[in-house]
């Protein structure tokens, strides 16, 4: 008789081991359960099975695996709130708003999405003496790093194209957030063939024996710049396909026309998506001098009407940092930037007495350019808003970093908006949106945050070889 996987306790007792190592809840400090821990032996036998069906896999048609990965999300669907709970215990992000419900959900949008992509033979030439097409075919065995702000659904990114193209995927969840993917891959292989997605939990170790292992053909990641940096040294004695998608610094720009009452909520949670930890938020604000007070005013009236606290209590949107290492980033930065003079519009002042890694909303206005909470990726629930006296300022500054992940333009005139998003340096860039990710819409980064694409048939190329067929 099978486990019900459509329950909190079900599911958890699917994937937990009684003497693995303790994942404690963010917010309260409680035990949420204990996590097994693999090695680098396992990653060789999980990577050998995937090897061994690869071929079985690839040799399905592209609408048998449609089906399964249609399947896939009906299952996903079926425990959707065992497993946005388990996600909101682990990870510590509520239940509702832009979190772990909407989190789960996405898994299903994109699991269907990728089902129903089809990547077709290109004719690229077709003349009297030649006709030559460009094919693609499964890489192989893919292997996939995922992050802990989204582990789910950064997951599904990774693995529902991979599959989709015939490829076989080993999965390595971050060791903060491991009982979520499996449980999701424990959910998705009640429908999918045995030993076709596979996940191993364990540390940076069994991470690296993955990413370095000679049988895996492409490797995915998320996460920071300098771990996939690592990465990619490590590729290169295999020469294994690399996509990355790593850290980010997220502009916005709001423009002279914008309306500012119109505009708060939107740019309220292109900041605070996940309370601040997506790569793709939006990291520093920059607001013209006409507008600034405006723009000040109207966030912090969204940031009081938007509860932070215990996840699984209904009425919260806002969460804990996940960790302490990321809250103490966070705190460290806002603390430089009050002791430069920066204004705290609000939050900034954490409860000391408070369980769960908390930070407070944070809104800092009247802050320089070069101040590290500007400079730098806070990831967590912060926004430094900055005055520009002119556009050219305001673009300059944007481009000026390292990375270059996501921006966002701010205004009534769509023509010029259109005009500065073509200035600035990014994967993606919004207008009067942040952060808004689309399936069927390719997404990746620039300069330090990475290269390859992910979503739509562009993210199935990248998840395959070409092949050019001519006569």
């Amino acid at each position: 008789m099978s486990t019900d996987l459509t329950t909190f306790a079900g599911l958890l007792s699917t994937i937990e081991d009684p003497n693995g190592r303790e994942l404690l809840d963010p917010a309260t400090g409680e035990v949420v359960g204990r996590t097994r821990e693999g090695s680098t032996a396992d990653i060789d036998t999980a990577v050998a099975a995937a090897r061994k069906v690869q071929s079985d896999w690839a040799s399905r048609s592209s609408e048998e695996r449609s089906e399964l990965l249609n399947k896939a999300a009906d299952a996903v669907e079926a425990s959707a709130e065992a497993l946005a709970e388990l996600l909101s215990r682990e990870q510590g992000k509520p239940l509702n708003g832009p979190n772990a419900r909407f989190e789960v959900g996405a898994c299903a949008v994109w699991l269907r999405a990728n089902a129903a992509f089809e990547l077709e033979p290109e004719v690229l030439v077709d003349d009297e003496e030649t006709h030559a097409e460009l094919h693609y075919a499964p890489v192989g065995v893919v292997g996939a790093v995922g992050p802990w702000n989204w582990p789910m659904m950064i997951s599904v990114w990774q693995f529902a194209p991979s599959l989709k193209m015939g490829n076989t995927v080993v999965l390595k969840p971050s060791e903060y957030t491991p009982l979520s993917v499996q449980a999701l891959v424990a959910v998705i292989n009640e429908v999918l063939p045995a030993d076709v997605l596979t996940v191993v939990p364990g540390s940076g170790e069994v991470g690296a024996a993955l990413t370095s292992h000679e049988d895996i053909d492409k490797i995915m990641f998320t996460g920071s710049t300098k771990t996939g940096q690592a990465i990619m040294r490590s590729a290169a004695d295999t020469l294994a396909r690399l996509t990355l998608e790593l850290g980010g610094n997220d502009a916005g720009i709001v423009l002279e026309n914008a309306d500012p009452a119109a505009i708060a909520g939107d740019l309220f949670w292109g900041a605070f998506i996940n309370t601040g930890q997506t790569c793709a938020a939006m990291k520093r604000l920059y607001v013209p001098e006409s507008l600034y007070d405006q723009v000040c005013e109207a966030l912090v009236e969204v940031a009081k009407q938007s509860p932070m606290g215990v996840g699984l209590e209904e009425e919260n949107v806002l969460g804990p940092l996940q960790n302490k290492q990321q809250y103490d980033i966070v705190a460290k930065l806002v603390q430089a930037a009050k002791d430069s003079g920066a204004r705290v519009l609000t939050g900034g002042d954490p409860a000391a007495d408070q369980p769960g890694y908390f930070y407070p909303t944070t809104l800092v206005a009247d802050i320089d350019n070069d101040n590290p909470l500007v400079a730098e990726e806070q990831f967590g629930p912060v926004l430094p808003i900055i005055k520009y006296t002119d556009l050219e300022q305001a673009i300059g500054w944007a481009n000026e970093l390292e990375v270059g992940l996501g921006s966002s333009v701010w205004g009534s005139d769509l023509e010029e908006c259109k005009k500065v998003a073509a200035r600035l340096q990014a994967g993606s860039t919004w207008i009067n949106k942040h952060g808004a990710v689309d399936p069927r819409i390719p997404f990746g980064g620039v300069k330090k945050s990475g290269f390859g694409l992910e979503f739509g048939l562009e993210g199935l190329k990248h998840v395959s070889v070409p092949h050019v067929i001519s006569w």
